[in-house]
């Protein structure tokens, strides 16, 4: 799928998106679509889409079809046994289990997943832009759309003066918040010191992607507090984030955890300890904004996540109805329909296909 404009984050820019979509059917011929968030590249990840391919179709696939499954979070065990790691892969399954009994159940996705929440506060991910004033443009023009959260890009050589130009025509107090995708190391303490002064919610992941210890060492020099992504891969990281004080908000995207059962986990040990959470994006085409959706309606995602309309990614969805966010940035949940609450235009997946396989059981 093509992106309606490139967009750039700290390790590299995307232009086109190759996602990877499972079709998952029950015995009683009951489908449900998913989607594995890996990209083309490790630059967020150590897996990729090719990666993920790989483990669905050769360790995970084999393990979980035929299997009778009583509720969506028996499938855990069988994805856990004796194979590390492949979390996106892993996702990309478990999610659709969750679909699929969703699906069977008659219930939104929402509902099963305990969600109570009928609208979520939507952001807007901002990619690096050219210049400043470009910059600015985009956040005055994305505030006048609706948006409730601004998360602006940033990288060495494109930070200071871009965080100060916006946060000078937008004022002090506004909706903003920075995200580096791990492009700063300890060097860069003093200059991470400076972004105290913009007044921004959080600054996400600014340093290595599995750590801990440094951002903790980061957040106690900073007043804003440190969001953490792509260091929270399980409840157990979590509590570690706690002991350490490594940072005050989580981003959770069940895609990066390894599913829906481990989100809400990561969700309800936040909850109990007064971290605030949000839902992130990953580029994904309107049947990963399903489950991103039905995650964000727990009570915990109080702040505004990643979960934009289809047309702020792409000219045209494979989902209908396409996913639309109303003048006061709110993207309703689908909890009168059931499954995922949206359609895969089928006709369409086909005609942007360029390789595909079925897997069955025995």
């Amino acid at each position: 799928m093509s992106l309606v404009e490139p967009f750039q984050i700290s390790s590299g820019t995307a232009s086109l998106r190759r996602i990877l979509i499972l079709e998952t059917r029950d015995a009683d011929g009951v489908t449900a679509w998913s989607e594995c968030v890996a990209g083309e590249q490790p630059n967020f990840s150590p897996e990729t889409i090719d990666t993920a391919w790989l483990a669905i179709r050769k360790w995970i696939g084999p393990r979980v079809l035929g299997v009778p499954l009583a509720r969506p979070e028996a499938i855990l065990p069988l994805l856990d046994a004796e194979l590390r790691g492949h979390l996106m892969a892993k996702a990309a399954v478990e999610m659709g289990v969750w679909g699929l009994a969703a699906q069977r159940q008659e219930i939104s996705l929402a509902g099963l997943l305990g969600g109570t929440r009928p609208q979520i506060a939507t952001g807007i991910s901002i990619g690096i832009q050219d210049n400043p004033a470009q910059l600015v443009d985009k956040v005055r023009r994305s505030f006048e759309q609706g948006y409730q959260k601004a998360k602006i890009k940033v990288k060495p050589g494109a930070d200071l003066a871009y965080l100060h130009a916006v946060h000078e025509e937008v004022g002090a107090g506004a909706p903003l918040m920075a995200d580096a995708n791990s492009a700063y190391t300890t060097a860069d303490f003093d200059h991470l010191s400076e972004f105290d002064r913009f007044d921004l919610m959080m600054i996400e992941q600014p340093l290595a992607w599995d750590d801990l210890v440094r951002h903790a060492a980061l957040q106690r020099r900073l007043s804003t507090p440190l969001c953490l992504d792509e260091s929270i891969t399980s409840v157990d990281r979590v509590d570690d984030m706690l002991t350490l004080e490594s940072g005050r908000i989580v981003n959770i995207k069940s895609g990066r955890v390894g599913g829906l059962a481990a989100a809400v986990s990561i969700h309800d040990r936040c909850a109990a300890a007064g971290v605030p959470v949000w839902c992130g994006g990953m580029l994904e085409s309107g049947i990963g904004r399903a489950y991103n959706v039905a995650l964000a309606s727990l009570p915990n995602f109080v702040l505004p996540g990643d979960v934009s309309p289809s047309a702020r990614y792409w000219q045209q969805d494979i989902v209908t109805p396409e996913w639309t966010m109303d003048d006061g940035g709110w993207v309703t949940v689908p909890r009168d329909r059931p499954g995922i609450g949206v359609t895969v235009d089928r006709d369409r997946v086909e005609n942007l296909t360029v390789r595909s396989e079925t897997l069955t059981a025995g």
